[in-house]
C-alpha cells in the first residue's frame, strides 16, 4: 500500500499535538480541594511519588504539606520555583510572579470568587437579586418583543 505525502502530513500533525497539558511537575500551582486547607492554591515544590507531591501556600496561608493528587487540582498556571525550595523563596518567587493576580484571570478563579460572593449573600441579599433579575428580564423581554414585531411587519421572519 502506497503512502503519499498529502496523506501522511494530517496523521502526523494529529500524532504531534498534545492531548493533556496539565502535568505534575515543580512550580505547578495546585488548587487544594479537600482538608482544613481547602480552597486554596498552592504550589508543588517537590514530588514526593507517583501520588503525592509536597505542596507550599505561603501567599495563601496554605500549609506546607504532602498532598495526594486526589485531594488537589492541577491548573494551567506553572510558577518558577526550584525543586525542594524553601517557603521564604517560593513567597518571594510567588510575589514576583503575581501568582494571585494569574490566578484571578483564570475561569477557575472567576468562578471560584463568584462562589464565594454567593455564598456570602444574606437571605435580603438573594432576594434583591431575584427582583433584580425579574426587572432585566421584564427590560430584555420588552425590547426583543418590539424588535420581533418590528421585523414581522417588514416581513423579514
Amino acid at each position: 500500500m502506497q503512502f503519499s505525502p498529502a496523506t501522511i502530513e494530517p496523521v502526523c500533525r494529529m500524532i504531534s499535538k498534545r492531548v493533556f497539558t496539565r502535568f505534575v511537575q515543580v512550580g505547578r500551582v495546585v488548587l487544594i480541594n479537600h482538608g482544613p486547607d481547602a480552597g486554596k492554591i498552592a504550589v508543588i515544590v517537590d514530588i514526593v511519588d507517583h501520588g503525592r507531591a509536597l505542596v507550599d501556600g505561603p501567599t495563601t496561608d496554605a500549609a506546607r504539606q504532602v498532598v495526594s493528587f486526589k485531594r488537589c487540582s492541577l491548573t494551567d498556571i506553572v510558577v518558577k520555583v526550584p525543586r525542594a525550595a524553601g517557603t521564604a523563596a517560593v513567597k518571594k518567587a510567588l510575589e514576583a510572579q503575581d501568582l494571585a493576580g494569574k490566578w484571578a484571570a483564570t475561569p477557575f478563579g472567576k468562578k471560584l470568587a463568584v462562589r464565594k460572593v454567593r455564598q456570602s449573600l444574606t437571605d435580603f441579599d438573594r432576594f434583591k437579586l431575584m427582583i433584580a433579575k425579574k426587572q432585566k428580564r421584564q427590560i430584555v423581554g420588552k425590547e426583543f418583543a418590539k424588535l420581533r414585531k418590528e421585523a414581522l411587519k417588514s416581513k423579514k421572519i
